[in-house]
């Protein structure tokens, strides 16, 4: 645990975080690995989707396995390729067996370290950025997609108006909330990629940090106005976890080396 302190009276919060780490069965060497080199190196651990290559519970085992030997909070978001299988909710159990707790449009407070710090998890959708955005309009599976994005959206801005007085604010997606962080991927399968419609609640409450995956090929660092925004994608970072330190209280911005 981060137990030192800054000049100004700050202390340091240290954050583990990645996405797409696509655990399967014959990974299992490979995650346990991964996840055993965090060992004192962080406070707190957050994953950002696609846990699993094709959503089996029994994947879910092998990812649960590797951080049960981890003795920090670990939080995450499901992604696309979680919910494939369509068994979800026994994905989830298998997480938490190995103390691997699943944020799905909600939100949470924890104490890592003593570090009051409010998380919102939500897996975000589809629906575009300017250029592509997905209408409200036409067929109803097609306007079913705009109102899921929509629930999204508005779990997200519930969140951050539950967390609005935590010291340390943090939010946890799959999909991005900004064309800036999928750039490098096709133009044309953007509008899969995320949507900018996740933005507003981000501008508006302005928390301290924000993380997705999703987009393999984007860009790992872009800004929704003043607030950074990381593509922890394993493949964009070329690692297994990206470490970023926060200095908790009062707020501050995200060094990261």
């Amino acid at each position: 645990m981060a137990e030192g302190q800054n000049h100004g009276g700050t202390r340091c919060l240290r954050i583990a975080a990645a996405g797409d780490v696509h655990c399967a069965e014959s990974r299992r060497e490979e995650a346990r690995e991964a996840f055993a080199s965090l060992s004192g190196k962080a406070d707190l651990v957050l994953l950002a989707g696609d846990l699993t290559t094709h959503g089996d519970p029994a994947q879910g085992a092998v990812l649960a396995e590797a951080c049960a030997q981890l003795d920090v909070p670990v939080f995450a978001v499901l992604g696309n390729h979680d919910w494939h299988a369509n068994r979800a909710d026994e994905l989830v159990a298998a997480l938490a067996d190995g103390g691997v707790r699943v944020l799905d449009r909600n939100w949470v407070v924890c104490q890592p370290g003593g570090l009051e710090v409010g998380i919102v998890g939500v897996k975000g959708f589809v629906g575009g950025f300017p250029g592509s955005h997905l209408p409200d309009f036409g067929e109803p599976s097609l306007r079913g997609i705009y109102r899921e994005t929509s629930r999204e959206v508005e779990a997200l801005d519930r969140g951050l108006r539950e967390i609005a007085l935590c010291p340390t604010r943090i939010v946890l997606l799959h999909y991005a909330p900004t064309a800036a962080t999928i750039v490098g991927e096709p133009e044309g399968i953007w509008a899969f990629l995320g949507t900018d419609r996740l933005a507003a609640p981000i501008a508006e409450h302005e928390p301290d940090l924000v993380l997705h995956g999703h987009a393999h090929s984007g860009t790992f660092e872009a800004a929704i106005g003043d607030v950074p925004v990381y593509n922890v994608s394993v493949p964009v970072m070329g690692r297994d976890f990206w470490l970023f330190e926060l200095d908790v209280s009062p707020r501050a911005r995200t060094p990261i080396h």
